[in-house]
């Protein structure tokens, strides 16, 4: 039989003082949290983003079953739902399958979720989950299933309260510098494609102040479980991505025909290409220098 450890004796108070407890101060996690809890009720309120509860439901349900049943199976416990939650409402707003179907919120969050335990370097997943999700549904199910755009529009309103909280909340988890890395990138490149193409340069601009990029910025190019160990080398690919972004648009404003599948959302599948090959380069050199 084992013996209690003892017990710190009561803390003393000054008499009739209460005693106060710490206040918990919010981390980045929380931060995160709370922004795309943001994103999903000002989307719903405004514009009625969501097309249906139903689709936030299954959305959320599968990247959480997923991850509880993956997380129990693979390492004997039961996870942090962080991921999941952030994973399942974005997939939410993102994806716009034809009609009423549901399917590609649970194949969406299936295989989101699984990459974290599937597709994995050195103990790490690669790519960001909700960035793999959804590539390969505009990859696979081109037809059905179509990404957010019109749908919420540029409401300047809107987007600035979002973009004033993200801003605070990126500043707060460290993870500004990708943030700007990228949108300054963005503007930059769209000079280019204005040159190149004769487009306005205001509608070459405008769609990094959608919902979408939004989601994007704040959630997946800033992953920190997927970006690169350096702050310099997370800015390199941040950087990199828009890069690869403008390519994908300028060859399909040029109807090159390898570029088509990547039309529906050119910094998604940037991400997709240029994320995960700069995070298997980070861990082999880490591996090398040890």
């Amino acid at each position: 039989m084992s013996v209690p450890a003892p017990t710190a004796p009561p803390a003393v108070t000054e008499p009739g003082h209460a005693r106060r407890a710490t206040p918990r101060r919010w981390g980045p996690k929380q931060l995160v949290t709370v922004l795309i809890t943001l994103i999903l009720v000002a989307g719903e309120v405004s514009h009625h983003v969501l097309g249906g509860y139903d689709r936030l439901l299954v959305a959320l349900g599968s990247c959480l079953a997923v991850e509880i049943v993956l997380s129990w199976l693979v390492r004997g416990s039961l996870p942090q739902l962080q991921s999941a939650y952030i994973s399942g409402i974005s997939l939410s707003l993102l994806v716009k399958p034809q009609g009423d179907l549901l399917w590609p919120f649970a194949l969406g969050g299936a295989l989101s979720i699984a990459s974290k335990y599937v597709l994995r370097y050195r103990g790490n997943h690669l790519w960001n989950p909700t960035n793999l999700g959804v590539s390969l549904l505009l990859l696979l199910a081109a037809p059905k299933v179509a990404i957010l755009s019109h749908e919420w529009g540029n409401a300047l309103g809107t987007n600035a309260v979002i973009w004033a909280v993200g801003l605070l909340i990126a500043t707060r988890a460290r993870i500004l510098h990708v943030t700007l890395a990228y949108a300054v990138a963005f503007v930059v490149f769209a000079g280019v494609r204005h040159l190149l193409t004769g487009a306005p340069l205001g509608a070459e601009v405008g769609p990094i102040t959608g919902p979408m990029y939004q989601l994007f910025v704040f959630f997946m190019i800033t992953d920190p479980r997927t970006t690169v160990s350096t702050r310099d080398g997370r800015i390199l690919v941040a950087v990199l991505v828009a890069a690869v972004e403008l390519v994908l648009r300028l060859a399909n404003d040029f109807d090159f025909p390898f570029a088509a599948p990547f039309a529906p959302a050119p910094a998604i599948f940037a991400l997709f290409l240029v994320g995960p090959m700069a995070k298997l380069l980070d861990l082999r050199r880490l591996a090398r220098a040890r």
